[in-house]
């Protein structure tokens, strides 16, 4: 497990998460699941692919999620 990636639904965030947090944590997973700080230029656009793909992954989890005692994100 990547300890940078903090986690993003409620109640460990009093609020919801940024775009930028989102992204962040994208970027932690990616970095860590490729062994790249920072990729080589031949492979910048694989990695950015998959920085927006988890990005976007992680958005609809966290909008989907229904945690205990709390209601829906999107309900209401």
């Amino acid at each position: 497990m990547c300890r940078s990636i903090k986690t993003l639904r409620p109640p460990a965030l009093p609020e919801e998460a940024t775009e930028d947090e989102i992204r962040a944590a994208a970027l932690q997973y990616v970095r860590k699941v490729s062994g790249f700080r920072a990729p080589a230029a031949h492979n910048r656009e694989v990695f950015d692919r998959a920085v927006e793909a988890i990005t976007a992954a992680t958005r609809d989890l966290l909008a989907d999620l229904e945690v205990r005692g709390q209601a829906a994100r999107g309900a209401g």
